[in-house]
């Protein structure tokens, strides 16, 4: 078989690199990757540390509207799709790059494997919502990570085709994070002592970015702690925190984006992760870190359900008041909800018992 694999963020880079070894190992596979992500510490480093294979195209999209990306990655996916002739179209996650692979294949009559399927935070006002909704609708294979993602679809009448397969980071942090703990220094280079408590925070969801309040409450609430911040910076969040004037804690260390290898190392040692990224949430469960998304909701039930996570609205006192609690109940038990890390392995026997 010849398997057209999309990627385009950072959340896609990490599952599409087992994904791409199990694959490989018996088919073909075209990777392409749409640019969406296009910094150097937010694309290549990922190729590079995760092992995944360089991609077959580029198309180089950038920045722009949820109008321009998805549209400018419909015309290049069509082009493409339409040469190579493959037998499916795998898409990833939710982003802009996933909804455009979605219809061009769908357009072309392609059959379209999803992964990460049945996530839902429902909450339309996320473009990320939005994209995984209309994904799996038109989809002929959804790959869920939970039984709370196939029940998700069941409610919208969405049966056939449905596998849980568990979830295909677990696949990857497992496979990285010993290689992480004797490789990464980056507890060093930030100038991190050993034993010493931190929190990590990430931030880049527009909600989040693009109010001067909402960004300021949330760089308040990180100077309320009392143990430091490593904050590694989206390019949007930079730009904005420059744009709005804002201003940062001492104990507040700004940094720029760290590859996968550092981030799991990084996140694996914090006290308390704070992020409002869906991958995030999830690897901080994986590692057994505590965690405050700074989100009203959360496709991840399952850690909140678990006491692991925490939801906090966009506000000062919430989102310190959030932390503080993550730092003094640290949860006893961890129940393993996300698979056992063959997720990939069960996705490419699927495809090639569909074809």
């Amino acid at each position: 078989m010849l398997i057209f694999s999309i990627v385009g963020a950072r959340p896609q880079f990490i599952k599409a690199s087992p994904f791409s070894s199990a694959l490989r190992t018996r088919h073909r596979e075209f990777l392409v990757h749409t640019g969406q992500h296009y910094d150097e510490d937010m694309s290549e480093v990922f190729f590079q540390q995760l092992g995944i294979p360089q991609p077959d195209a580029n198309l180089n999209i950038g920045s722009g509207s949820h109008a321009e990306q998805t549209g400018a990655m419909l015309m290049g996916l069509e082009k493409l799709m339409i040469e190579q002739h493959p037998d499916w179209v795998v898409v990833y996650g939710d982003t802009n790059s996933t909804l455009a692979g979605a219809l061009a294949a769908a357009k072309l009559h392609i059959p379209i494997a999803h992964v990460e399927a049945g996530l839902r935070s429902y909450n339309r006002a996320m473009p990320e919502e939005i994209n995984r909704v209309l994904t799996d609708h038109i989809s002929t294979l959804c790959f869920c990570p939970t039984t709370l993602a196939v029940d998700n679809l069941a409610g919208e009448g969405i049966r056939e085709g449905v596998l849980m397969v568990g979830d295909i980071m677990v696949d990857s942090v497992l496979r990285h994070k010993e290689t992480a703990r004797q490789q990464s220094d980056v507890h060093a280079r930030l100038g991190l002592k050993a034993g010493q408590p931190y929190a990590v925070a990430t931030v880049h969801r527009p909600a989040n970015t693009d109010s001067p309040e909402a960004l300021a409450a949330i760089l308040a609430a990180l100077g309320d702690l009392e143990i430091p911040v490593i904050f590694p910076l989206h390019p949007r969040t930079r730009g904005a925190i420059a744009n709005y004037g804002l201003d940062t804690a001492a104990s507040v260390q700004l940094v720029n984006p760290l590859g996968y290898l550092d981030m799991l190392a990084l996140v694996e040692g914090a006290a308390v992760l704070l992020t409002d990224s869906g991958g995030l949430q999830k690897e901080a469960y994986l590692l057994q870190t505590p965690c405050v998304t700074i989100r009203t909701e959360t496709e991840w039930a399952e850690t909140v359900e678990s006491g692991w996570n925490r939801l906090a609205a966009t506000e000062r006192t919430a989102i310190r008041e959030a932390a503080r609690s993550a730092l003094s109940a640290r949860p006893t038990n961890h129940p393993s909800l996300y698979g056992d890390g063959h997720a990939a392995e069960r996705m490419v026997a699927a495809l090639e018992k569909t074809s």
